[in-house]
């Protein structure tokens, strides 16, 4: 499948589509800045909980607001190209808020993860998710690795 679907209405109907058939949507959110074997293990495992994984990725901008203004890396568009490529993969998209509450809230996914450095509790949309049967998850981190890990270790590398 492998498609980025930047249009929520679109999305919107796929889910009714995908639910209509009996297809169990797993949704997970990020940035996916500069993809590591962690983001690869976390995307498998959350492939694994159901049917179809939809990815939502936070636009440039909303990256800049969380992250700082160095960040991201990569854009968007390029983030959303390789993201789109990893074989566990089913749907990308973009939201511009903050947290994904508004996309999770119109897509309402069977299943929520996101990574075990999340307390269940704090997680954006859980509430949406259970209040409509849904179940939240987080994900084991395999590699102990992160973006800003990987940015701090090149500019070290750079002062030597």
């Amino acid at each position: 499948m492998n498609n980025i679907i930047t249009d929520r209405n679109k999305l919107i109907e796929l889910r009714k589509k995908l639910k209509s058939d009996g297809k169990k949507i797993v949704f997970t959110n990020g940035c996916f800045d500069i993809i590591h074997a962690g983001h690869i293990d976390y995307l498998t495992k959350a492939k694994a909980l159901g049917d179809v994984l939809i990815v939502a990725l936070n636009s440039d901008e909303s990256v800049k607001r969380i992250k700082g203004k160095n960040r991201p890396i990569a854009e968007l568009s390029e983030r959303l190209f390789v993201v789109s490529q990893i074989k566990a993969v089913d749907y990308v998209t973009v939201f511009e808020e903050d947290t994904p509450g508004e996309i999770i809230a119109q897509l309402v996914p069977d299943i929520l993860v996101k990574g075990a450095d999340w307390d269940i509790d704090k997680i954006v949309g859980r509430d949406i998710v259970e209040k409509h049967g849904g179940i939240v998850k987080n994900i084991e981190f395999k590699y102990n690795q992160s973006t800003s890990t990987i940015i701090s270790k090149i500019i070290d590398l750079q002062k030597d």
